[in-house]
């Protein structure tokens, strides 16, 4: 929380500065700290993530640091004893809170909320901040560097969802599990499926950033893809010059591949942009063409 941790280092610095020179009578210093206190407390008011979320620290020996991860449970899961389908999203500062996000939130918890019967566990994992190309492309680029996809998605699968089932009642195989993501994470979540069709069954792949890992197309000309794979692509038109040539193109090596209709779902949305906006208006078709089979 950026804004929190700023004016937490402010005031103390405040406070060294009432204390070594004492200009301020103790109840003046009382009082700011009450101020202090409010504003704090307003500013975490501000949170607008429902209180079907939650979040943990877990180790992340991978990628050899920590994540925070973001849990929503379905609004009947309290109340039930049902297993649920687990969907694992990426940059889970953006899905859930208007105040961690970086340029407005998914809402992906008030959309689950609406839901009545077809709901699911999902489990936001928190991106490294400058550590994020790392994470989330499975080759290094040249300028940008990256390339620990391959650790990061190794911890998903061997640390965070045995942990998730452990924890929550879940439907553990592949046919319940998704991965999900924008961007670099729709990259990620393309290439889980992949790489791990035993793991994750289907991809949510928004605005995939096919350009920065090319051999993601020779990837797909060596992967065997079960029938049981499903991918969602959505992308726009305004997204820059090479996102929709890479994606036709991605779609017809798909096709070539011997998919068939119902493993793919596509839509090229006409001035569509990159950013949470756009994502946000398509995510619960993407939710629901994915999960509609598994209820």
């Amino acid at each position: 929380m950026y804004l929190v941790e700023k004016l937490i280092v402010f005031s103390r610095q405040i406070i060294t500065f009432i204390n070594q020179r004492r200009i301020f009578s103790m109840k003046i210093k009382h009082l700011y700290l009450i101020v202090l206190a409010f504003l704090l407390n307003k500013i975490h008011s501000q949170t607008t993530a429902s209180k079907e979320v939650t979040k943990f620290i877990i180790a992340t020996p991978q990628l050899d640091t920590l994540k925070t991860i973001w849990v929503y449970l379905p609004t009947n899961y309290k109340n039930s004893e049902k297993e649920y389908p687990v969907i694992y999203m990426h940059d889970a500062q953006n899905l859930f809170d208007a105040e961690t996000a970086y340029a407005g939130e998914w809402k992906v918890d008030e959309h689950m909320n609406t839901l009545v019967d077809n709901q699911s566990i999902i489990i936001g994992i928190a991106h490294g901040n400058e550590k994020r190309i790392d994470e989330l492309t499975p080759y290094k680029h040249d300028k940008y560097g990256g390339g620990q996809g391959d650790a990061y998605l190794t911890f998903i699968k061997n640390t965070l969802k045995p942990h998730i089932d452990a924890t929550y009642r879940t439907k553990t195989d592949a046919a319940h599990t998704t991965i999900f993501g924008s961007s670099l994470g729709g990259l990620i979540s393309f290439y889980a499926v992949l790489k791990y069709p035993e793991i994750f069954g289907q991809a949510g792949v928004f605005s995939p950033a096919f350009w920065i890992n090319p051999e993601i197309f020779d990837v797909v000309k060596s992967a065997q893809i079960p029938e049981t794979s499903k991918f969602y692509f959505l992308a726009g038109t305004d997204e820059g010059e090479t996102m929709i040539p890479k994606l036709e193109d991605m779609l017809e090596l798909l096709s070539s591949k011997g998919l068939k209709e119902n493993q793919i779902e596509s839509h090229i949305i006409e001035g569509g942009q990159h950013n949470e906006k756009f994502w946000v208006e398509h995510f619960g078709k993407a939710y629901d063409w994915l999960q509609k089979k598994l209820f």
